[in-house]
């Protein structure tokens, strides 16, 4: 569903249901993205020209632009994905060279710099865990299933099922085995129906990811 601005609530009260539509904190400031179902965007947040796939949330102080981001998206408060970055290479990092107008000078704004931030996207996966403060930088590709440490600064793509931490972020370790996130990825249960996730939500609940490739994997 295209969504530009919405109203919304907190969905974290205990007991609360979501809804198929998408539910935009009214102090949430949203332009031109394209929101999942389930979908929550919590207070403050700001949102430009991204893709929220289903069951993703971001829970406050969000900025994220030109991302696109998959279905169960877990962002944690203050994430910032895709911050601008400034043209190093000429003479100023200053708005003054590209938001001119703002300045009161001669030259109109210069597009191409707004169309090469555009272009510099960030790709991430299904079921991604992105914890708190942390920032993804231009370009990133951010793999299914992977977890970002809280105050990470992404700078490099990130392995599937990877977990990354530091200033730069680094690889920690992975959530599991490389024959496990095969068979993960192969199941793809974040593809599945409302009916399927909630057949197996108990499994979900019990099992390992092991022992849940083992019951669901083909």
């Amino acid at each position: 569903m295209l969504i530009n601005h919405g109203v919304a609530g907190d969905p974290w009260t205990l007991g609360r249901v979501l809804s198929e539509d998408p539910e935009i904190h009214p102090t949430a400031v949203v332009r031109a993205s394209d929101f999942g179902r389930y979908t929550f965007l919590g207070p403050r947040s700001h949102v430009a020209e991204s893709v929220l796939g289903d069951y993703g949330y971001a829970m406050g102080d969000n900025q994220i632009a030109h991302a696109r981001i998959g279905k169960f998206a877990n962002i944690a408060t203050g994430v910032r994905i895709n911050p601008p970055n400034h043209p190093s290479w000429r003479a100023t990092h200053h708005h003054f060279t590209y938001r001119s107008r703002s300045y009161g000078l001669s030259l109109d704004d210069d597009a191409d710099i707004f169309q090469w931030r555009a272009q510099d996207r960030v790709q991430i996966g299904h079921d991604v865990w992105i914890g708190h403060d942390a920032i993804i930088m231009p370009g990133v590709t951010i793999g299914t299933g992977a977890a970002v440490g809280s105050g990470a600064v992404v700078t490099k793509d990130v392995p599937p099922f990877a977990i990354v931490v530091g200033v730069p972020a680094r690889v920690l370790r992975f959530r599991v085995d490389a024959h496990t996130s095969e068979r993960l990825q192969q199941i793809a249960w974040w593809d599945w129906g409302p009916e399927q996730i909630d057949a197996a939500l108990a499994d979900f609940r019990a099992l390992s990811a092991v022992e849940f490739t083992e019951k669901y994997g083909r």
